[in-house]
Order: structure tokens, then sequence, then C-alpha cells
């Protein structure tokens, strides 16, 4: 089992945030200059890392960067590393 941190947004993200969302997670601080706080949480084992209400920063299934409205959970369109640009539906096959 993983749990999940808060930690506020400008700060280094929490040591059990995987390396490879980083640079996704810095990027998304300097979209969003207001927002206060990252809320970690793991979902089927992949983190999902929310800056408030605004972005998702997880990883996809095949282990790419995706960021994701936090509204509507689709991706943002905003490029990642390693970003197919297509959506998580490999469990709807």
């Amino acid at each position: 089992m993983q749990l999940g941190v808060r930690w506020r947004a400008g700060d280094p993200p929490h040591r059990s945030v995987p390396p490879q969302l980083h640079p996704a997670i810095a990027a998304q601080e300097a979209e969003h200059p207001d927002a206060a706080s990252w809320t970690l949480t793991w979902l089927e084992g992949r983190p999902r890392c929310a800056l408030e209400d605004v972005v998702i920063v997880t990883l996809d299934a095949g282990g790419a960067v995706a960021v994701l409205d936090a509204s509507t959970e689709s991706l943002t369109g905003l490029p990642t590393e390693g970003s197919s640009g297509a959506e998580d539906d490999d469990w709807l096959l």
C-alpha cells in the first residue's frame, strides 16, 4: 500500500514522487503560479500528482508522463516528455 502526501507548490516534490514527473510538475507550477499545493495519490499503482483542481501529472499505462486537465481528466495538450498524445484507454480493449 502506498500513502498519498501533500506539499506546497514551489517546494521540491515529495521524495515519493517518481523523478520522471519532476519536470512536468515544475512546468505546471510555472503555468499556474497562483496554485498553492500538490496532492500525491496512487491509482492502480501509478502516481497522480494533482495541482489543486487544475491539473494532474501522472504516468500513463506505458510509463510516459501525462498531464491531464483535472476538471475533465483529459489530456491538456501540453507537451510532456515521452507523451504519445493518446489518452490512456488500454483498459477498454
